[in-house]
């Protein structure tokens, strides 16, 4: 496969070099050569940075990312994505859709209830009531 310098993937990736040598410093990435100063990358590298952005997107740190797709020599076609992990990942993400919907419908019915005071809105004081069985944690993820 074709070798990219650090530019040309840091340009067809939307990835600043610094954040590439330091994905590098935390072996999710690694560069195959220099040619002088320049890192040289195999293409491959562009896949590894694509799961990289849907992981981060997805809410995992970079410490995770680098556990889940293991040593940055591993190439694309062979990553051993955790099932276990990335499944209670979408859950995480389903249940949060779920408080976050919620959330929306709330202050969507604040913002155009006719009711003389929100606390006499049966459909309000129910969201309310629903909003007190959200655990701590829950809350802090909002």
């Amino acid at each position: 496969m074709k070798s990219l310098d650090i530019a040309e993937v840091a340009r067809r990736s939307g990835v600043k070099p610094s954040a590439l040598r330091y994905y590098e410093s935390l072996g999710i990435i690694a560069a195959d050569s220099r040619k002088g100063l320049r890192r040289q990358y195999d293409a491959s590298v562009l896949d590894r940075l694509a799961l990289v952005s849907l992981g981060q997107r997805a809410g995992f740190s970079l410490q995770d990312i680098a556990e889940t797709l293991g040593p940055s020599s591993t190439s694309a076609a062979t990553f051993n994505l955790e099932r276990n992990r990335i499944s209670q990942r979408a859950d995480e993400v389903d249940h949060r859709i779920r408080q976050l919907t919620l959330l929306s419908r709330a202050l969507r019915h604040v913002a155009k209830c006719t009711a003389p005071s929100h606390a006499e809105c049966p459909t309000f004081r129910n969201m309310m009531a629903e909003a007190l069985t959200w655990t701590s944690a829950d809350r802090q993820k909002l």
